[in-house]
């Protein structure tokens, strides 16, 4: 038993720096504007935020589709908070240079010299943006949490709404800068620096999945009434998970605003929040792996190898009255009932990637746990 825990360790420590040695190549030899650093930049924040969701819908049991809310959160707050003072008045110009006159990349330039400065000030702004959705989820948590199954879906979609055409208003502009875009803000060229943030946040999920507090999770997701007579605190459970879910949606969507370059309000609507939903059912609801590799197919797939049926050419074929645009999402979404229909409980069910050592049947593995 001991040797297979060291050889599962071994293993997942193996194919993790395969990944970062395989994104830190692609940086060496490709430009930053190529499409595959793209994919992976794009794929790694969808990941991020997949396995947050994961942890409030597989691993707790609370059906929320707020993530778009919080994400937006993030988003922005990098962006304000980012943007270099002397920019500032072309960005917010129609609000006289809005009302933050301060950049924590430039505040911490000062301080640290200017590459580590930047960069320092990028992840502060980062964590201040995981803050704010957290402080956000607390609050909206504090009554919406006494909701259940889709009545707490419907509540938490309906959040994330109300906070877009929040975003949005013009008396919000001096911070928000309105419907107009932010602009001009640092961010990372590189694919690295996204999966190695993403890496680290991802492994902190795993380590709180496999504490005490996680193992309260799944009781209460399995059968609330038997979790409280052993004790859980049912609400306080819930609302952390909801919490710490949240901020790391909010840090994501600051990933998000990185990779993208502009800002706006208008994408993190409920689509967005779908797509997160749909790669955890893909991957599977209650497994980490599955996230992470449902994010990249999901990505690569939509992004990348199906492009040529919206341009008119497909894997070598010229058909450009058939390979017409929108032609991608049909045969994507044909792909995702396929997917749907032999993996009814997704590419990895409920399990982890060092589970693909263990050849044992489940039944012999619950045996030799009794």
């Amino acid at each position: 038993m001991r040797d297979m825990k060291k050889t599962k360790m071994v293993f997942t420590a193996a194919v993790l720096v395969a990944i970062l040695a395989g994104c830190i190549a692609l940086d060496a030899t490709l430009p930053s504007y190529h499409i595959a650093i793209t994919v992976i930049k794009k794929a790694t924040v969808y990941a991020l935020v997949a396995v947050s969701m994961n942890l409030l819908n597989g691993f707790t049991g609370l059906f929320s589709l707020g993530q778009a809310g919080f994400m937006l959160l993030g988003a922005y707050a990098y962006g304000v908070l980012t943007i270099p003072v002397a920019k500032r008045e072309s960005v917010y110009q129609y609000f006289d240079g809005g009302a933050i006159h301060f950049s924590l990349p430039e505040i911490f330039a000062g301080f640290l010299g200017d590459t580590v400065g930047k960069t320092v000030g990028m992840l502060a702004a980062l964590l201040v943006g995981g803050l704010l959705a957290a402080l956000m989820a607390y609050l909206i948590g504090l009554p919406v949490l006494r909701l259940k199954s889709d009545y707490l879906a419907i509540a938490t979609l309906g959040f994330a709404e109300i906070l877009k055409a929040f975003f949005q208003w013009n008396k919000l502009g001096p911070i928000t800068n309105g419907s107009n875009l932010l602009k001009s803000y640092p961010y990372f060229e590189h694919a690295t620096p996204y999966v190695l943030i993403a890496g680290v946040l991802i492994a902190v999920i795993l380590l709180l999945i496999n504490s005490t507090y996680g193992r309260a999770f799944k009781a209460i997701r399995d059968d609330e009434v038997a979790a409280e007579a052993m004790g859980i605190n049912l609400a306080k459970h819930k609302r952390m998970a909801f919490v710490i879910s949240s901020f790391f949606a909010g840090v994501g969507g600051g990933m998000m605003a990185m990779y993208s370059g502009t800002i706006a309000a208008a994408p993190f609507k409920s689509a967005l929040t779908y797509e997160i939903l749909l790669i955890v059912v893909i991957g599977g609801i209650g497994s980490i792996t599955g996230s992470v590799i449902a994010s990249f197919l999901y990505i690569v797939s939509s992004e990348w190898l199906l492009r040529g049926l919206d341009s008119g050419t497909f894997l070598g074929i010229n058909a450009p009255s058939i390979f017409k645009n929108g032609f991608r999402m049909a045969v994507f979404s044909v792909i995702i009932m396929v997917i749907v229909l032999f993996f009814r409980k997704g590419i990895m069910g409920d399990r982890e990637l060092p589970d693909l050592l263990d050849k044992r049947p489940k039944k012999a593995k619950k045996e030799a746990a009794k």
